[in-house]
């Protein structure tokens, strides 16, 4: 089976799926295989449930007779199935990476976007060399314009995602202290995440600046499709505005405030709103958009609970976002605890990295600070360190915590999220 002869089965099809437990009618189903697992045994099944297709890389599974396909890989499959439907797709694609940020500004673009155009965008995390290819084959005739996350480890991952997505724009949010252990140092973050610059400027598309960021400004040095924000001579300058908690932006005077916290947000607000003057929305759209957004995926998400304010930012955590977000907390009113997760990913930096942070929330002299996992165990000597969540759990259903404000920060693979109900 090939991409091309595949094709119309695809465009006939609902949706495509690589999760068994989902498939719904006239659906595409990738059969991933595990280490432990052979997805392929699966397939009759999945026709059973209605599927119009599968897709199997175990020729012995093949019956083109039902529509099995056997293919070599079927990743390879799923990411050519999705380079070649991106071909036929006639719409500005829009693609954004980062070490911080990403997914909000995703979602903030998204929804200011939305306002006049219909957008489809990265749904949740699915931003790797899986979800990309998914996310491209979930856009169809009724989709205006498209806004592609791209998650990456390690080097030359973007530029792959790239030879994907071919998309029109690119933004960068940022380039901070992620996956130090995959991108071989700080160094190699910057080269790694500037794959999608050496892609849009062989390609002659248009890149998202932030002048501020003086990382984007000498890595766009002397290229001219560029959408810029930030600096004196920017195509859009916009005023940082703060309102109790949250951050908001004035462009023209003429104020939007967010539901999202920290001055780090406001660059991603930024961001959006320049997108969308440059697709041709009024402030007044961009505000409508800024005003809804509500967080609801761990990432700056506000909760009230009993009286306390608590900031839930647990789906990810590095040193350079860590920073900010005790920087920014370190300005609320009030007592204020940090309960700080173990960040992951940064090899032999991990120890330093993990003294830094720590250092720096000792100099913000909060009330109380409170570590889970092993990494920070190790150079916490406080007696408020804990080794998972779970012993966390259990502490605090005999302490609770005295402050009026509390933040939650950590790395996913932590999960502080889970101590919510324990928070009294």
């Amino acid at each position: 089976m090939n991409v091309a002869t595949f094709y119309p089965i695809f465009l006939s099809a609902a949706k495509v799926t690589i999760d068994s437990r989902n498939i719904q009618p006239n659906d595409v189903f990738f059969a991933f295989s595990g280490e432990n697992f052979n997805a392929a045994t699966l397939a009759q099944d999945a026709i059973a449930k209605g599927a119009s297709a599968v897709i199997v890389e175990q020729e012995a599974f093949e019956n083109t007779a039902e529509n099995i396909f056997y293919v070599p890989s079927t990743l390879k499959f799923l990411q050519e199935l999705a380079a070649y439907h991106r071909d036929q797709l006639n719409i500005p694609v829009i693609a954004l990476t980062g070490s911080n940020g990403k997914t909000t500004t995703k979602e903030i673009i998204h929804a200011v976007l939305s306002q006049k155009y219909s957008v489809q965008y990265t749904k949740g995390n699915l931003n790797n060399h899986i979800g990309v290819p998914l996310t491209l084959l979930s856009i169809n005739d009724t989709h205006d314009m498209a806004v592609v996350e791209m998650g990456a480890n390690h080097q030359k991952e973007i530029a792959e995602l790239c030879q994907i997505a071919k998309p029109d724009y690119g933004y960068i949010t940022n380039f901070g202290k992620a996956h130090l252990e995959g991108f071989g140092g700080f160094e190699g973050v910057i080269k790694g995440k500037s794959e999608l610059y050496d892609y849009l400027k062989s390609a002659s598309a248009t890149v998202l600046v932030n002048q501020n960021d003086l990382i984007q400004m000498e890595k766009t040095s002397g290229y001219e499709r560029c959408i810029s924000f930030g600096g004196q001579h920017a195509d859009y300058q916009f005023q940082e505005l703060t309102k109790d908690k949250f951050v908001g932006l004035s462009f023209q005077g003429n104020e939007a405030y967010s539901n999202l916290t920290g001055s780090y947000n406001f660059t991603n607000l930024c961001a959006a709103a320049s997108l969308g003057l440059h697709f041709g929305l009024s402030f007044q759209e961009i505000k409508t958009a800024i005003e809804s957004y509500q967080p609801t995926n761990m990432r700056s998400q506000i909760v009230e609970k009993n009286g306390k304010t608590l900031v839930l930012d647990t789906y990810n955590a590095n040193p350079s976002s860590m920073a900010e977000s005790l920087k920014n907390f370190s300005k609320f009113k009030g007592s204020k605890t940090v309960i700080l997760g173990d960040m992951l990913e940064l090899g032999e930096a991990s120890q330093q990295e993990h003294q830094n942070i720590l250092d720096l929330a000792l100099k913000l002299r909060f009330n109380e600070i409170i570590t889970v996992g092993n990494l920070f165990m190790e150079i916490n000597k406080s007696g408020n360190a804990f080794g998972s969540t779970a012993s966390l759990s259990e502490y605090l259903k005999n302490n609770s915590i005295a402050s009026e404000n509390i933040l939650l920060k950590g790395s996913r693979g932590i999960a502080l999220e889970s101590i919510l109900d324990f928070i009294a």
